[in-house]
């Protein structure tokens, strides 16, 4: 029998490189487009929410199949964060989006992802359990149709559906957009997409600090959390769910979101964020090298290497808007 997380294989399929290389081309002209009215920024998740700095404890007691990379002894890192509204557009926080959750892990060493070697490991967690699409083809095509506006959206639900399902499908990304969110405090965020921890396959979740009690709907999210961070510290767990067969957790199918009864989650670690003076010179001086950063999955351990095709392409689109915007 397999040990916990492992058996899993990846599955390529023909033409993928060029076919992300196009996919990179097309994010990155619209990314272009967007910073001509906005300024310099991300493709995605263009609209900060705050920059900040915590630490990431790695917890005793790890299981054994899961003590690779950063998790493979106990530690205390520091961690640079940036929270973000998932959308193209510089967009009033009022409105329905993605949230990002991304953290960047210092102090360690060992081979990169990428090759060579490393001192830091990205996470980028948004607030969805899976993603959208089983693989990135769709998502790329959502997306530039929804940065030509409602006329691009329509068009592109025509040509990919048909008539008689694009209603359908688009009242189906409607909801999964309009989900209600109550802040970065209060809210789980995800992985979605799995990566290796060791020889295993993962996926993470990170859970909110227990107790804490969303408050109304601000006009802006950073004065939310700012106010939960003036009540104290915010603890939050990171965990991981391993792989534990391609019917029930697959690795190529980004929309399934692995089950727990199957497949539970596991504490591994705690991030913690102490309360910050966001206001100083030196927090905003951080806050804009924060934007000037590059979080990306590929910015790992080879132990957490990102698996599967929407990580595959994430390889190649965020690679190119880095270059674009001057940050890579």
């Amino acid at each position: 029998m397999a040990a916990p997380g492992t058996g899993w294989a990846e599955r390529f399929e023909p033409g993928e490189p060029a076919r992300h290389a196009e996919a990179a081309r097309a994010l990155v002209a619209m990314q272009q487009a967007k910073s001509k009215r906005f300024g310099t920024g991300r493709a995605l998740h263009r609209k900060p929410i705050v920059a900040l700095k915590g630490t990431l404890r790695v917890l005793d007691g790890v299981p054994a199949q899961l003590r690779h990379g950063l998790f493979e002894r106990l530690g205390g890192y520091d961690v640079t964060l940036r929270l973000s509204n998932g959308g193209t557009d510089v967009a009033n926080d009022r409105v329905p989006d993605i949230r990002g959750f991304s953290l960047r892990v210092h102090g360690l060493h060992g081979p990169g992802a990428l090759g060579g070697t490393t001192d830091h490991q990205d996470f980028t967690l948004i607030n969805r359990s899976a993603f959208a699409f089983p693989d990135s083809r769709p998502f790329v095509g959502l997306v530039l149709a929804a940065s030509q506006g409602p006329a691009g959206l329509i068009g592109w639900a025509l040509r990919t559906y048909g008539p008689l399902k694009m209603f359908g499908q688009l009242k189906r990304l409607k909801d999964s957009f309009d989900l209600p969110f109550s802040g970065f405090a209060t809210e789980p965020f995800f992985s979605a997409a799995p990566i290796a921890c060791g020889p295993s396959a993962v996926r993470v979740r990170l859970l909110p600090p227990q107790g804490r009690h969303a408050q109304r709907r601000p006009e802006r999210w950073a004065d939310e959390y700012l106010a939960q961070l003036n009540e104290g510290p915010l603890v939050y767990r990171l965990q991981l769910q391993s792989f534990v067969d391609e019917a029930r957790t697959p690795i190529e199918d980004a929309s399934v979101d692995w089950p727990e009864s199957v497949a539970p989650y596991v504490d591994v670690a705690e991030l913690v964020i102490e309360r910050q003076d966001l206001a100083s010179p030196e927090a905003k001086a951080f806050a804009d090298a924060v934007e000037r950063a590059v979080f990306d999955p590929w910015q790992a351990l080879a132990a957490h290497r990102p698996l599967g095709e929407v990580m595959r392409s994430r390889k190649v689109v965020y690679f190119e808007s880095q270059k674009a915007r001057g940050a890579a």
